[in-house]
Parts: structure tokens; C-alpha cells; sequence
């Protein structure tokens, strides 16, 4: 999949950022991805930091089994100390070589270590762009990050038998469009989504 070692650290820091900046009255607000609270997004962050961070360590079990397309996670007290603590351990994770190397397992699924990476941080940049837009945040992804999430999703796209996407049809967007438009496109969110305020 990718022959780079991408340190994950400056993409968990943003999305801990993100999160740290997040309002408990912005815990039930919608985000791009359907049928997902803002709660429920961070409850996937959590889960797939500690799931990847596994994956990583290649210590298999409950948390690298479990079904991605299980309902949304909701958040447990202590969420807000537990949450930085996960995507520290993460990206410390994959900052050892022998991560990216031979096979591992996440969600279910039997991987190359490299694929995972990718996922791991393909998860990151997009669901930091869910958190942001649905808190009304103004983000800008790692751009090492971002690039390999990109090359991801595109891939992705153009494999036959993943019928055009991994996460629902890809939006259509403009060619010369910023990179993190055209990765939103790719993942199956409009990246001119916003969050409809409240009705009166």
C-alpha cells in the first residue's frame, strides 16, 4: 500500500484539539456522517484510536475484532481524559518500523501492517473534518496526512470491486478542487456540507 512511515502524531494532535475544543452542548449535533451525533463521532475516534493502536502493536483480540459497521459508539464519563490518552498511544504505535511491517488485523479484517496505517489515518483526517464541520471549526489537516489519505480513498475508488468507494458513493468534486475536497468526495461526504441551525 505505501512504502512511507507516516508519523500519526501531528493528525492526533489535531483531532485532540478538535475534541478538547468541543462544547457539551455540541455532543448532539449532527455531522456529515449519517446518523452520527457529534457524541457518536467521538465515540468512534476513541474506539478506532484504541483499535488501531492494537492493530499496531499487533496485539490481537476484542479490540482489533470488532465490527466498524456496528451502531455509533456513544461517549463514556471521562471521555475527555480518555480520548487524548488513546490517540497519543496511537501515534507512538505506529512510530515503530515493525507496525508497518507483515500482517495485522482491524475491524474484523486481516491486513498488511501498511494498509492498516493507511486506514488508521485515512479515519483520522476525515472524521477530523466531520468533528470540525459539525462544530463549526475551522481545519486543516496534517498535510502528510492528509496526501495519504487522499492516495487511500482514491485507490480505493478505482478498485473494481469495491463498487466506487469504501465508505458510499463518491461525491463528485471539481479536479483542480483543494486536496481535503476532493478526499471528502472520495470518502462519500459533500464537502460543502454545514451544520443547519436550529429551527426556531
Amino acid at each position: 500500500m505505501t512504502d512511507t512511515i507516516l508519523d500519526l502524531g501531528p493528525q492526533a494532535r489535531i483531532i485532540a484539539r478538535l475534541a478538547e475544543g468541543v462544547r457539551d452542548e455540541q455532543l448532539a449535533a449532527p455531522t456529515p456522517c449519517p446518523g452520527s451525533a457529534v457524541r457518536n463521532m467521538l465515540g468512534h475516534v476513541l474506539h478506532l484510536s484504541v483499535a488501531f493502536r492494537d492493530a499496531a502493536r499487533k496485539d490481537l483480540g476484542v479490540t482489533t475484532d470488532g465490527n466498524p459497521g456496528a451502531a455509533a459508539p456513544d461517549l463514556a464519563p471521562g471521555w475527555r481524559e480518555e480520548l487524548p490518552k488513546a490517540l497519543d498511544e496511537l501515534a507512538d504505535a505506529w512510530r515503530d518500523p515493525a507496525a508497518w511491517t507483515g500482517m495485522t488485523r482491524a475491524g474484523g479484517l486481516d491486513m498488511p501492517g501498511a494498509v492498516a496505517a493507511a486506514v488508521a489515518v485515512d479515519e483520522l483526517v476525515i472524521h477530523g473534518w466531520d468533528l470540525a464541520r459539525a462544530t463549526g471549526r475551522p481545519y486543516t489537516p496534517d498535510p502528510a496526512a492528509l496526501r495519504m489519505s487522499h492516495d487511500f480513498l482514491f485507490a480505493a475508488a478505482e478498485d473494481p470491486s469495491r463498487g466506487g468507494g469504501i465508505f458510499g458513493p463518491v461525491v463528485p468534486v471539481a479536479a483542480d478542487a483543494p486536496l481535503l475536497d476532493r478526499a471528502v468526495g472520495l470518502s462519500g461526504r459533500d464537502p460543502a456540507w454545514t451544520a443547519q441551525p436550529a429551527q426556531p
